[in-house]
């Protein structure tokens, strides 16, 4: 699945990254604190967090991170978007909680 068709599944808005809407997302990973994601989280995960700042951007170049999926309206810092764009990590943002979100990530994944 790609991070476009992830968006359009869960009704998630695109805030930054668009060249990087077509990359493959094969798992999910939810997680804020940001040393623990850099260590567990696969290469070509959606990630689920409420984190939208420049260091969580940094995270997901380091980590292969597909997109960072943005729970519960989360914001998303100009920064982190400047980042984002940059780098081409697609930021989504959704008003779905986190675990509700995880939960449906897992269905269309399966």
């Amino acid at each position: 699945m790609t991070v476009k068709e992830l968006a359009n599944n869960i009704n998630a808005k695109i805030l930054a990254g668009n060249n990087g809407v077509e990359n493959e997302v094969t798992c999910g990973y939810c997680g804020d604190l940001l040393s623990w994601v850099m260590g567990r989280a696969k290469e070509s995960s959606a990630w689920v967090t409420v984190m939208g700042n420049v260091n969580a951007v940094a995270v997901a170049v380091l980590a292969d991170i597909s997109c960072i999926v943005l729970a519960e309206n989360s914001t998303l810092d100009e920064d982190a978007k400047i980042k984002a764009d940059e780098h081409d990590i697609p930021i989504l943002r959704t008003d779905i909680p986190q675990y509700e979100l995880c939960v449906a990530i897992e269905k269309l994944l399966k």
